[in-house]
């Protein structure tokens, strides 16, 4: 294994050798990190949306809030933490992903607790001011603290350590990665249904919140680490890259986040990313009306979860097999094809033809979404500030996740139909495809000048 000299103090309860060295290890440690990193984006899924789709419903009942007004405490709380990602995007460069990740999962947990009583501190605060205004800012709060904590910055830790510690190799580690995660969180909404039956919304809440302290806070302390070279060794174990060179994979200089902001790319993947989280979240966190809207039964419109799936982690191993050998503005192609076909799909879902194009049109966007995330911005950018344009990025996926539900919510309410925000929906992925063909690597264009 080729080793280099250690860069960061190896000792005292951070140390990059506390508990055990990296390079003790008798195979490339990044393996390691693999493993913690997608153990860590499981336990992000209380923040997700599939993680509180099944608690809607529960949640109008228990707080006596309409499907509009809890779409808006979810939309202003998801915007709030989208606001507050980009500079703890910056936090994570001057912290590093190791203490980042056991301070996110504690502050996950510590969330998941209040989740669990704000039917209780809803009806407290009651007591002094209209029911329905604290029920709305109680969870709205709820919302904004999960989101960022879990949402945002368990799942930003989580996907650049990876980036960090894999160069050539990234594509292949995220879709290892991805295969777990897609699965799990296709299997969450009933995971989380049967804990709701069996122990109340709240209970369900408070066994989610023990077990993300007491397992996912020491496997954090004991498995992170923010980067090879702290520890003397290199990206990829220090293999060799493959024969077939390609240009994009060299990286000619590290970009600041103000530079990334400025670049075409940076926003046609930014966009692209942001749209596939707003509408993949809309659809999860109203899928039980959408399901009878169009006269489906609740358990046929969650069983299209697992095939989605099933699409998401092959499309996701297919990138990951041959990103090292193409522009990432292919693959963005692929996906925003991918995001028409899912929104086309959605939108005629009950006529033939309808479900295979949604259920093969969002695995594509789906696997694309956990692959080019992961993959663009250290390679377009480099590692130096990943944390401070990787914040910029979640950032606009987590405020788009926040206003798709509401936006469809509202279409709904006033219109009795989420006919018109599907039809909305299928311009936007036509759009990006056709802006994806100029989304090239600005480190490519350093050798051009």
């Amino acid at each position: 294994m080729t080793e280099r000299r250690a860069t960061k103090k190896t000792d005292g309860f951070w140390g990059v050798r506390t508990p055990f060295a990296p390079s003790r290890v008798p195979f490339f440690y990044g393996w390691v990190i693999v493993f913690a990193a997608t153990i860590g984006s499981i336990f992000s899924i209380p923040g997700q949306t599939m993680g509180f789709s099944v608690f809607t419903d529960v949640l109008i009942n228990e707080l006596g809030l309409s499907r509009v007004q809890l779409s808006l405490a979810y939309c202003l709380g998801t915007v709030a933490s989208g606001l507050t990602l980009p500079w703890l995007g910056r936090v994570l460069d001057r912290w590093g992903e190791r203490r980042m990740a056991v301070a996110s999962v504690l502050a996950t947990g510590g969330v998941l607790f209040y989740l669990a009583n704000c039917g209780v501190i809803s009806q407290a605060l009651g007591q002094a001011m209209p029911a329905g205004i604290a029920a709305f800012a109680v969870i709205g709060l709820g919302f904004y603290m999960i989101r960022a904590a879990a949402q945002g910055v368990l799942s930003m830790t989580c996907r650049n350590v990876i980036g960090k510690w894999f160069d050539h190799q990234r594509g292949l580690a995220l879709a290892i990665s991805g295969v777990l995660v897609s699965f799990s969180y296709s299997f969450a909404p009933r995971g989380l249904d049967w804990l709701i039956d069996s122990y109340g919304y709240d209970g369900a809440w408070l066994r989610m919140g023990v077990a993300t302290i007491v397992i996912m806070g020491p496997l954090a302390w004991l498995l992170f680490r923010d980067t090879p070279e702290d520890d003397g060794l290199e990206m990829d174990g220090g293999k060799a890259a493959p024969a077939v060179v390609n240009p994009d994979m060299h990286i000619h200089r590290e970009f600041t986040r103000g530079e990334a902001l400025r670049g075409y790319s940076f926003w046609v993947f930014n966009l692209t990313f942001s749209f596939y989280g707003l509408y993949a979240t809309a659809f999860t966190f109203h899928i039980l009306s959408l399901a009878e809207e169009y006269q489906f039964g609740d358990e046929r419109i969650l069983s299209l979860f697992v095939p989605i799936a099933a699409t998401s982690v092959l499309t996701n191993l297919l990138f990951g097999a041959i990103n090292a050998r193409l522009r990432l503005k292919w693959l963005l192609l692929v996906m925003n094809i991918g995001c028409l076909a899912a929104t086309l799909g959605m939108l005629y879902i009950d006529q033939p033809g309808g479900v295979p194009a949604y259920v093969i049109g969002n695995g594509i966007a789906s696997g694309g979404f956990v692959s080019l995330t992961g993959i663009v911005f250290p390679r377009f950018y480099g590692r130096k500030h990943l944390g401070a344009i990787s914040g910029v990025n979640m950032s606009a996926m987590v405020i788009a996740s926040g206003l798709g539900p509401l936006a469809f919510g509202l279409c709904q309410q006033f219109s009795g139909s989420y006919r018109g925000i599907l039809i909305a929906s299928v311009f936007v992925p036509a759009l990006l495809a056709f802006l994806s063909l100029k989304a090239d690597n600005p480190q490519r264009k350093l050798t051009e000048n």
